[in-house]
């Protein structure tokens, strides 16, 4: 297994456990200062301010367009994405930026953790292109979602696949004490794993893994079936005491506009992008690198967040009805003094490099 998947499936073991002890004395009370984070962010960043970032796919982007360089700050990259890394960074006061879904954010409230959304995309025509797919083990005979009724589902709390597994039991009409959730690491090909040996008979299968899962298990009956839901948050994740500090919420600011208009010289440019990173860096085969832009679609980056805090409510709502946490007001999660800073940088400079 290589040693980026070793670290990944540690730390998403090892990180629940913390967040766990964590709960027990922890309020699900923010403890930001308002007058704070409200702020005006200065104009100007200083060159000297250093910013810890964790978004190994924008890094690569950045360096492919030739902007890394251009960044107004410095900058140490950390090789962790995620929600259970980038929860245990913050908590250790290591890392400044992450790049995460939706559902960290909320976790990361309930226990404490004081953080902020300082960036959203989604992709454009979100039920089209979903980010997972249900996989279903051979021999489950599972064909709609009210067959899940009853079956052993993969569970991984505090991460989007998590969240994504209860909202599908909603939509199915079915409650948790329908199923058997079985909690497992969404790390590597853990869950494809856990499919092809009866561990579990569905489980939220993503990238590559929708194509390899069942080329690899279809034989023996293996699939997957679409949700029908949409998937798609993706964010940039700080901790507040970033935000707090002036000169680090300004560098912020700026790595935002350089996030967006990666993402947009990466949509801009699939053939340099599938062999820099897909190929090149992920070490993927330049036909699952296809696949995988193929199934991104394109990306959508608000300058409005409004319907985006609507959406992350609906999650919160569910999450707290479902785990028996206290609801709170979704907005607290989202800094909007970024609001339309990523837009803003798209449409003055899309596609900018080279």
């Amino acid at each position: 297994m290589p040693t980026h998947i070793r670290a990944a499936l540690g730390a998403a073991l090892l990180v629940p456990l913390l967040l766990a002890g964590c709960a027990d004395n922890a309020t699900s009370t923010t403890t930001v200062d308002a007058k704070h984070v409200s702020a005006k962010i200065p104009a100007k960043v200083d060159p000297d301010t250093t910013l810890t970032i964790g978004a190994p796919d924008t890094q690569v982007a950045l360096k492919l367009s030739g902007q890394i360089d251009k960044l107004p700050f410095k900058v140490k990259w950390a090789n962790i994405s995620g929600g259970p890394q980038c929860s245990e960074a913050f908590r250790a006061h290591s890392l400044d930026v992450c790049s995460a879904a939706e559902i960290p954010s909320i976790h990361a409230h309930w226990t404490g953790l004081d953080t902020k959304l300082v960036a959203a995309k989604y992709r454009k025509e979100p039920l089209k292109h979903p980010v997972y797919e249900l996989g279903i083990a051979p021999g489950a005979d599972i064909d709609t979602l009210k067959d899940l009724r009853g079956k052993k589902i993969a569970y991984s709390p505090g991460q989007a696949q998590g969240a994504l597994v209860l909202r599908i039991l909603a939509k199915a009409g079915l409650a948790k004490d329908d199923v058997e959730l079985v909690e497992l690491p969404s790390t590597g090909d853990v869950y494809p794993s856990a499919l092809g040996n009866g561990q579990v008979d569905a489980a939220p299968l993503g990238g590559v893994n929708i194509k390899r899962y069942p080329a690899k298990y279809g034989k023996d009956g293996a699939k997957t079936i679409q949700h029908g839901l949409r998937d798609d948050p993706g964010h940039l994740w700080v901790p507040t005491e970033s935000v707090e500090n002036p000169q680090k919420a300004a560098a912020i600011r700026e790595f935002v506009k350089a996030w967006a208009r990666a993402a947009e010289w990466a949509d801009q440019h699939p053939d340099e992008w599938i062999a820099g990173y897909y190929v090149k860096d992920q070490g993927l085969t330049r036909a699952d690198g296809e696949y995988l832009v193929k199934g991104v679609g394109h990306p959508d980056i608000p300058a409005d967040w409004t319907d985006a805090i609507a959406r992350q409510q609906k999650t919160v709502d569910l999450l707290a009805k479902e785990t028996g946490k206290e609801t709170f007001d979704a907005e607290v999660l989202f800094d909007r003094r970024y609001e339309s800073v990523a837009a803003d940088a798209v449409k003055s400079g899309a596609g900018e490099g080279t």
